[in-house]
């Protein structure tokens, strides 16, 4: 009869049987499964001889989680950190008649060379890959933005020549029409998107109070 008795640590006992690999997903994460699955054109019923539109979305999702936009502007030349203008003195400005191969410093917004005609999604599709089905809380999508690496001069100067920019791992909270600026905030060391009380933050950071 003792052969039945379930031990009292049962759970444990069960996580220490690793019988093998396994294909479950054991990182924890605050991100919707569905939120890094890419956009696709392909027809749902597909002919004899044509692989799957899961197995190509299961492909194309491998593959755009090797692409580096640091890596890709680097190899382009383009150096990340020089992509935000700063406070510029006129005494640093080069003058006309100086040699012609001196470049001025950045001064235009990126905003201005923004085009959405060849994105896959609209901002609004963007933000509701945050909702899982059958739940009212609309979590973060993960996404990279190009942010200072120190927060309290970012904030209150972000055109600092002190500052250093970098593309960060941020959680994408919520979408403005108006301003046509996404609100985001920075991933810990564990990949989550967390406030100062360590909860997931959700709905854009909209607590039942307001």
């Amino acid at each position: 009869v003792t052969t039945f008795k379930i031990p009292e640590d049962f759970g444990s006992v069960l996580d220490k049987q690793v019988i093998g690999p396994t294909t479950e997903n054991l990182i924890k994460s605050d991100f919707p499964l569905q939120s890094f699955k890419p956009k696709i054109q392909i027809a749902f019923q597909r002919l004899p001889g044509q692989s799957p539109r899961e197995i190509e979305l299961e492909r194309r999702r491998r593959l755009y989680l090797t692409f580096d936009i640091a890596e890709l502007l680097a190899s382009k030349g383009v150096d990340s950190n020089e992509l935000i203008p700063r406070h510029h003195s006129p005494d640093d400005m080069p003058a006309t008649d100086e040699k012609a191969d001196l470049v001025f410093p950045i001064y235009l917004p990126l905003k201005i060379f923004d085009d959405v005609d060849y994105d896959c999604r609209t901002p609004e599709e963007w933000i509701s890959l945050g909702l899982e089905p059958g739940s009212h809380n609309r979590k973060p999508v993960p996404g990279k933005a190009l942010l200072p690496t120190d927060d309290v001069l970012g904030h209150e100067d972000p055109k600092s020549q002190k500052l250093i920019y970098e593309w960060i791992n941020v959680g994408v909270l919520d979408y403005d029409k108006d301003t046509e600026l996404y609100l985001v905030h920075k991933t810990d060391k564990n990949g989550q998107v967390r406030d100062e009380e360590g909860r997931p933050i959700l709905n854009g950071g909209i607590t039942p109070e307001g």
